[in-house]
Formats: C-alpha cells, sequence, structure tokens
C-alpha cells in the first residue's frame, strides 16, 4: 500500500506543476502581443483623422471578411509560397553539392569559398533590379532571387557539418580502407545531417524574404503578395497593406516553423534543435 502511494505520488506533483510550467513559458509572450496591440490601438485613435496611416486591427482583420480582396491576397501568398519553395529547392541542392565539393578537395574550397562570403555580403537590393535585366520570366527572376539570398547558409553550415566528423571515425574507416565514397555516404553526410537541417531552416526563412523582395520588383506573370504589398502602397490602401503585411510574415513564421519541425523529426533523436 505505501509502495503504491510513494510510487503515485511523482505522478501528482508533476501535474499540479505543468500548468504553472506553461504559463512561465507561454505567459511572457502573451503579456507582449497583449501590449503591442494595445500600444497599436492607442497610436491609431491619437491619430484621429490621420487614422488610415495606421488602421486599428480590427480594421485591418476585416480585410479577411471580404471575399475578392481575401482571395487576392491569398492568391498572391499562393504564388510566393511557389517561389519560396523552388527557391529553396534551388539553395539546398546547390549549397549541398558545393559544400561536398569543398569538403573533397580544399583547392576548390580555397577557390570558391570566398566568393561564398562574398555572395552573402551583397545587398540584394542593389542586384535585383539587374536580374530584370537578365531574366524576362517573373517567376525564374524571383526564384533566382531567393536562391541568391538562401544559398549562403546552406553552403555554410553543410561544410562544416561535413568537416566536423569525429578524427577517430575517420581514422576507423581509414583503417577498413574505405573509399571516399563510402566515407562521405556512410560517415560525413550522416554526421553532418543536424547542421545540414540547421542551414535548411535557416534558408528557409530567408527564402521568404527573397520571394517577397522579387515580388516587390518584378510584376511579369502571376503577381504574388510582394506585388499586391506594392499596389496597396501606391493606391494608398492602408488596410489591405497591414494585412498583407502581417499575412507575409506569418508565412516566414509558418515556413520557419514547419523547417523546424521537419528537422527534430529527421534528426531531434540525436540533436537538440531548441
Amino acid at each position: 500500500m505505501s509502495a503504491e502511494t510513494t510510487a503515485a505520488a511523482p505522478r501528482i506533483t508533476s501535474g499540479r506543476t505543468a500548468g504553472p510550467a506553461k504559463i512561465g513559458i507561454w505567459g511572457p509572450p502573451v503579456l507582449v502581443f497583449a501590449g503591442v496591440l494595445g500600444l497599436w490601438y492607442a497610436i491609431s485613435a491619437s491619430l484621429g483623422q490621420r487614422s488610415f496611416i495606421l488602421p486599428p486591427p480590427h480594421q485591418v482583420l476585416a480585410v479577411f471578411l471580404r471575399d475578392s480582396t481575401r482571395s487576392e491576397i491569398f492568391a498572391g501568398l499562393g504564388v510566393t509560397l511557389q517561389t519560396t519553395l523552388f527557391g529553396l529547392l534551388l539553395a539546398a541542392v546547390i549549397g549541398i553539392v558545393w559544400a561536398i565539393a569543398m569538403s573533397q578537395a580544399k583547392w576548390i574550397e580555397r577557390s570558391t569559398y570566398p566568393y561564398a562570403v562574398v555572395l552573402q555580403s551583397i545587398p540584394i537590393l542593389a542586384i535585383t533590379p539587374l536580374i530584370a535585366f537578365w531574366i524576362d520570366d517573373g517567376f525564374y527572376a524571383r526564384s533566382v532571387v531567393c536562391l541568391l539570398i538562401a544559398l549562403f547558409p546552406m553552403v555554410s553550415n553543410t561544410y562544416f557539418g561535413l568537416q566536423s566528423v569525429d578524427r577517430s571515425h575517420r581514422e576507423l574507416f581509414q583503417l577498413q580502407k574505405a573509399t571516399r565514397w563510402v566515407v562521405l555516404t556512410k560517415l560525413q553526410l550522416p554526421a553532418a545531417s543536424p547542421a545540414i537541417f540547421a542551414g535548411l531552416r535557416i534558408s528557409a526563412g530567408l527564402s521568404v524574404v527573397g520571394a517577397v523582395v522579387g515580388d516587390f520588383f518584378f510584376q511579369q506573370g502571376v503577381i504574388g503578395i510582394g506585388a499586391l504589398i506594392r499596389r496597396y502602397q501606391a493606391r494608398l490602401q492602408t488596410d489591405e497593406l497591414f494585412a498583407s503585411v502581417l499575412l507575409a510574415s506569418l508565412l516566414g513564421v509558418v515556413v520557419f516553423l514547419v523547417f523546424g519541425l521537419i528537422a527534430r523529426l529527421a534528426v531531434g533523436r540525436w540533436y537538440d534543435f531548441g
């Protein structure tokens, strides 16, 4: 009887502490959100007749109740999502192949890695207009912007993941006279997978930024959320403008979280993504 009571006690205690623990985790973000919302309402009310500059939150949310506007914004968001995923795919494939090549030959690393750093340092807004001269198709032009902005995290994370293999493991494969292909596929790539998925998560968020920037500049073809933002800005449709900006921001958060979940499912058993 006493043993059963003693065994049950920890479960009761953990159940009682679960509620306060969750409040401690979610409480501060909820309070900050409520404070930002209250500040938003206060600033909007203080503008008086100029409140169109910063419409109150309920007025922005009312945009999604209008069928025509809602369908237009979500259609643009879908185009931006397609561009994001295609640009991310290009960045992942090119980045991983590039990193593998550098890990296999030092001369490739010395010759090409500085250009990856330079590419990361170039202001994307400065070269986006140039892309319009080189690529006529709006979708591929926007995808190139995503590629340029999302490539470096894939290259750097994958390369340093491949290089981080434990020396003793390398020596064990050398004793077995393993070929380079075996070392790469059986040792380096599995060891680098947490770094690869971490880079993919970062690149996913950056790819959303690239897609929106590309939409903002390239008006050819089916327009995305960035082009709608530019249109609403030009027409002073501030309700639609804020709704589009909020939805684009939400897309970035969702994409980041989804790829974080994919990373945890893939390698979370032996690596903590936080």
